[in-house]
């Protein structure tokens, strides 16, 4: 087809079939005052996000991210602080995000360093050197990122290991270790293309890593090797535990093996029944693979209704950026109905949505309770990471059309699967592209 020139008559076209509109007018000064998103609020929004819930998991305070994208950590230390909550009886026991943090800086640059001398001889186009340099350094991450460094170095209270202004906002750190992972990069692929032996290479690369663990521990502080566990339980008593290590504590205060988990996924530009995985984001090296069973919506939602009666909390992967207002914490499908304001049809389903970009999963949340009526969910309680100025105390509430459309992983203990997504967890994973629509 040849290429479209757009000509005057065309122009005109466009303009009569604008003014046709009985309400062109009303609309366009409504719009340009108010913007669209505004002026296409459904106002029933408030009647269908009703805050109660026939079914909900008490929890307490909520955490705050910040100026940070550690949404992946702070739901999984949600999931593992909710556990302990009800165990020891002290709901707003709070776990370090920054001790995860760090560990997680370490082992992704020793992880980046692996890929970098793995592609050594790959031109700097090539597709996956041209990912593992533009993500040298990114605050995003999985769930099974959070579960292979809690697994491997533990767990302490927030107040062992507090934020620093370098986790509450990571700019500076981020902008810090970019260049410096980028500039090694650069230096081992160097060396692999002089045919440097293998013991030069690892001492120099070892000299990098300690470069790394010294920009973190100026920017988050050094991780404690042992601390004094003390706490006030909701029934003021008070309890002690000396000099424990985090691997320690994590063991004898967590009843939780993280490899007993699974992520349950519903993307529909995959083929259901398959279980796929992504090396490429994995960022302990023997830590749990990022790998995801792929099935229709409505065996996830089973097997979270599952863990939900069984009173566990669920991590869970979301497009937070579609339809969604963050200071009332409202999440609906239907909550802007940008369609019908403009009288144009840009709507696509899930699968079309994955395919062309136009969605991912951007941020993590923990799920703590659901509404039920006539057999049904119809809304979902959510504790999001955003501090409590956002909706209500930090609660978001979510529709039953956002869940499926938005929606996309599940973290899921083995006990509350259905026997059929048993069996394809079983199955050899399909490796999936560094690009993937579910990185």
């Amino acid at each position: 087809m040849s290429k479209e020139i757009i000509t005057d008559d065309m122009i005109n076209q466009f303009h009569n079939s604008y003014v046709s509109r009985g309400t062109t007018k009303v609309i366009e000064r409504a719009v340009r005052k108010n913007g669209i998103k505004a002026t296409s609020e459904d106002p029933e929004i408030s009647q269908r996000l009703h805050r109660v819930f026939s079914h909900e998991i008490k929890t307490g305070k909520v955490s705050n991210q910040k100026h940070s994208g550690r949404c992946w950590s702070f739901a999984t230390l949600n999931t593992l602080r909710h556990k302990f909550a009800l165990k020891y009886h002290f709901k707003d026991f709070e776990l370090s995000q920054n001790y995860l943090f760090f560990w997680d800086r370490i082992e992704r640059a020793n992880k980046f360093f692996d890929n970098i001398l793995a592609t050594a001889n790959y031109p700097f186009r090539d597709r996956l050197v041209n990912f593992y340099l533009s993500s040298a350094e990114t605050d995003g991450g999985q769930w099974a990122n959070a579960a292979s460094i809690i697994e491997k170095y533990g767990v302490v209270p927030h107040y062992v290991m507090p934020d620093t202004h370098n986790t509450e906002d990571t700019t500076d750190i981020g902008e810090v270790l970019t260049y410096m992972m980028k500039k090694d990069g650069l230096a081992l692929r160097k060396l692999v293309h002089e045919n440097a032996g293998d013991e030069e290479i690892r001492t120099i690369r070892h000299q990098m890593m300690n470069d790394v663990y010294r920009a973190c521990a100026y920017a988050f502080g050094e991780p404690p090797a042992q601390f004094d566990l003390e706490y006030r339980d909701d029934d003021h008593n008070y309890h002690y535990d000396g000099k424990m290590t985090p691997i320690d504590f994590y063991h004898q205060y967590f009843d939780t093996d993280l490899h007993d988990y699974v992520v349950v996924t519903n993307a529909p530009d995959h083929e259901y029944g398959q279980v796929y995985f992504l090396p490429s984001q994995d960022n302990v090296n023997g830590g749990i693979p990022i790998q995801f069973v792929n099935v229709p919506f409505k065996d996830l939602q089973t097997v979270v209704l599952n863990q939900l009666d069984g009173n566990e909390t669920i991590w869970v992967g979301n497009d937070i950026l579609q339809q969604m207002d963050r200071k009332r914490g409202l999440m609906d499908a239907k909550l802007y109905r940008r369609e019908e304001l403009l009288g144009i049809d840009f709507t696509m389903n899930k699968k079309e949505r994955l395919e062309t970009h136009q969605a991912a999963v951007t941020h993590a949340m923990t799920l703590t309770g659901y509404n039920m009526v006539n057999g049904q969910p119809n809304r979902w309680k959510i504790e999001n990471s955003w501090g409590d100025k956002n909706g209500d105390q930090g609660y978001f509430v979510m529709s039953q059309d956002w869940f499926e459309q938005y929606t996309y992983e599940a973290v899921i203990n083995k006990k509350y699967l259905t026997d059929e997504i048993k069996e394809i967890a079983k199955q050899t994973p399909i490796q999936l592209p560094a690009w993937d629509s579910l990185q």
